[in-house]
């Protein structure tokens, strides 16, 4: 790991853990501790089904994109490269990033043209991205917090009816090669973002948070979108804060908003070590 990148991993963890601090400062430990204690197993069980049904999904869409460069992989083949991904990028911040290792081993082992795979990569991003932000949009108009924000309501159906138009967009103009697959993307896009809902859905149900559950979806999105930007490690501390501060808002202790983010995160982590184990034979394959 060169110096820049060391630096820049240094500065992420501090923002991370001077986040983390801060949140766990503004909550009661003991009743985050209680309500950790009572999660429900089976509820966590089916929200880690459903969070790695959102990978494979995820795997078949960008997937799709390297088909489009001419580059055939097994599906099982691209479903352990994003697991090793997922992997990089939450243990291993900092240094080459689970994408960069991606077309690193693509690049070695299938002879696929980088600046193709970069920009599949990219629009891997975006295809999950923008239903995120619609999704997000969308909860935001039937939760407590548009009652709240009622100025930015008439900005959220613009952002509601612009997204998918401005992602075409870039598919036309900016990677007219993809442009192929931008229907079949999306939609795997769309699915994907649906059974992360259905992952939260069910952490919610497992520490008893049914009575805010829109709340506490839209809170998931926008804190989903939080932790894509480069400021924190895995998008810790920074998802907690986002709950803190929303549960805040609506008058809510903020400690079961808390538990949630720190359960998902769990459930991401145990995920991603997949790829510890995934990465190996890939490496070594011809």
């Amino acid at each position: 790991m060169g110096n820049k990148r060391l630096w820049k991993f240094a500065l992420k963890l501090g923002l991370s853990l001077l986040a983390l601090g801060y949140v766990l400062h503004r909550i009661d430990l003991e009743e985050l501790g209680r309500i950790l204690a009572r999660t429900s197993p089976l509820w966590l069980l089916l929200a880690l089904l459903f969070f790695n049904l959102s990978k494979i999904v995820s795997s078949l869409r960008l997937n799709r994109f390297f088909q489009s460069l001419g580059l055939e992989l097994e599906e099982l083949e691209a479903l352990r490269l994003y697991y090793i991904g997922m992997f990089y990028n939450l243990f291993l911040p900092g240094g080459i990033g689970g994408d960069g290792y991606k077309i690193y081993l693509l690049q070695k082992h299938r002879e696929g043209e980088w600046k193709g795979l970069l920009a599949a990569t990219l629009l891997d991003r975006l295809s999950g991205l923008a239903p995120l932000l619609f999704f997000a949009g969308l909860l935001f108009l039937l939760s407590d917090y548009a009652e709240r924000f009622a100025w930015l309501r008439p900005l959220d159906w613009l952002g509601l009816g612009l997204v998918f138009p401005v992602l075409w967009g870039i598919y036309r103009f900016l990677f007219p090669r993809f442009r192929s697959v931008f229907l079949s993307t999306t939609l795997l896009g769309a699915l994907t973002q649906l059974l992360q809902l259905a992952s939260a859905w069910a952490i919610a149900r497992a520490i008893g948070l049914e009575g805010v559950m829109t709340e506490v979806l839209t809170l998931f999105l926008l804190s989903s979108v939080a932790a894509v930007l480069p400021i924190s490690v895995g998008g810790v501390g920074v998802r907690e804060f986002v709950f803190l501060y929303g549960f805040t808002l609506l008058g809510l202790p903020p400690d079961p908003g808390v538990a949630f983010s720190l359960l998902f995160f769990l459930i991401t982590a145990l995920s991603s070590l997949k790829g510890l184990f995934l990465r190996h034979g890939l490496e070594r394959s011809p």
